[in-house]
């Protein structure tokens, strides 16, 4: 009987899956909602069956993708596939939320970064470059029409346009890992309500105000940052990238750390809930903040100025 209701539900929650990815595949306006569902019918097997029948599940969901979509859908498959379950197991073992939306983007993230060496490695062809030339021809075009009109624009702000968008190129390995922690949190937005209302028992964020980062995360960027002046290596080698990347994304987290130390310092001092948000979306619309968030970052990293502030 057991067996029946587990081959029932498989066969109705491909059947889900099947019919959300004709939807991304078949029209993409629509698409790029849908995608963010594509997950949920993994979760929702992995949650209720064991992680030997949850590999039946993905290859029959492979080979599913290949029949109704083209050889193109097996990557988004295996994406959202393996996403999905890693999140469901998680969530069946009672792990912390944060283990769950870590152990998922850890999933999405290799998945991507497999997709995309082989198709650098057999199929010559690598998005991040395309994306970045077509871009940069973009915008080329638009000025070109900018001027014809009479209209000069300021060249000092374009070349550092061209320039910021050219750095794409050496921040690859750091848009992998926004790219798929951002598209975690998407995917989690919007699926775990849903799966809620199938009795998925998932257990709460704690709150923003508490995020602490390990310490040993200070001392990587702080060697970073002295890394690149005394070794000061050479634009597109390898120790460049490294650096670059290192650097640039631990300067995110120091002002994740940042943000979480004025939550915290907001709901000690008792402040309305407005006031951090508000700060926040101040921060996004004015990137000259993010200065002085990331120095407040590792400050209160360095010195535990929460310590402090509880102490008082």
């Amino acid at each position: 009987m057991n067996n029946v209701r587990q081959l029932t539900t498989g066969a109705l929650l491909l059947a889900i899956y099947a019919a959300l990815l004709l939807l991304t595949t078949y029209m993409p306006l629509l698409g790029m909602v849908t995608n963010l569902f594509l997950g949920l019918p993994f979760i929702l097997f992995a949650y209720k069956n064991d992680r030997k029948s949850m590999l039946v599940f993905f290859v029959a969901s492979i080979l599913l993708s290949l029949i109704v979509g083209t050889v193109f859908a097996i990557p988004v498959a295996i994406t959202f596939g393996l996403t999905g379950l890693v999140m469901g197991d998680f969530i069946r073992e009672k792990k912390s939320r944060e283990a769950i939306y870590f152990g998922g983007s850890i999933a999405f993230l290799l998945t991507v970064v497999l997709t995309y060496a082989i198709s650098v490695a057999f199929f010559q062809i690598d998005f991040i470059d395309e994306t970045i030339a077509a871009t940069k021809a973009s915008i080329e075009s638009s000025l070109s029409i900018m001027e014809s009109l009479g209209q000069t624009p300021n060249e000092k702000q374009m070349e550092e346009l061209l320039a910021g968008i050219e750095a794409g190129r050496f921040l690859k390995p750091t848009l992998f890992v926004m790219a798929a922690f951002l598209a975690v949190f998407f995917i989690q937005l919007v699926s775990f309500p849903i799966a809620k209302r199938f009795q998925v028992e998932i257990t709460n964020w704690k709150p923003f105000r508490h995020l602490q980062l390990p310490k040993s995360i200070l001392w990587i960027y702080l060697f970073s940052i002295i890394a690149s002046m005394i070794f000061n290596p050479e634009e597109g080698s390898f120790a460049f990238m490294a650096i670059v990347n290192i650097a640039f994304l631990l300067q995110w987290l120091m002002v994740l750390q940042g943000l979480a130390f004025i939550y915290y310092f907001s709901n000690a001092k008792k402040f309305p809930r407005a006031v951090p948000i508000m700060f926040t979306i101040g921060v996004l619309l004015f990137p000259q903040l993010l200065y002085i968030v990331r120095i407040l970052g590792i400050i209160d990293l360095g010195f535990d100025l929460r310590k402090r502030i509880k102490n008082q």
